[in-house]
């Protein structure tokens, strides 16, 4: 089954992991899309988990990244971000405890200055 929609508003998760992620200033790639965190009560994306560096697959590091902090870009066929170096050398480290800690997800989103995604969504 092709859960590929390209004209349209929705796309499969299978689709999102491996996008390259390009930066907003340089439009160069920093990064790809490894996997999606989705909060199990509102079906939210919460999360996109980013590998960013390294060379071949060596040195690369993976960072979650609040969902609002990217934006798809057409163009590029990709998402784009304002994240900077500093920003991910400052966020609060991961663990397996973290997703359950609402303390550590307020400073990521903090940490990037994204709007926290268990807040009522603006109505479009």
């Amino acid at each position: 089954m092709n859960t590929e929609s390209p004209h349209g508003p929705m796309i499969s998760s299978g689709d999102v992991e491996g996008t390259d992620v390009y930066s907003t200033a340089s439009r160069e790639k920093i990064g790809d899309i490894r996997r999606l965190m989705i909060d199990k009560r509102s079906g939210r994306i919460g999360y996109a988990v980013m590998s960013f560096g390294g060379f071949l697959g060596i040195g690369e590091k993976e960072y979650p990244v609040p969902w609002q902090a990217l934006k798809y870009d057409g163009d590029l066929e990709g998402y784009v971000t304002g994240i900077t170096e500093s920003q991910l050398e400052n966020a609060p480290g991961e663990s397996d405890q973290a997703w359950k800690d609402r303390d550590w997800e307020t400073q990521l989103h903090d940490n990037y200055a994204a709007p926290y995604y268990w807040e009522p969504m603006p109505r479009i």
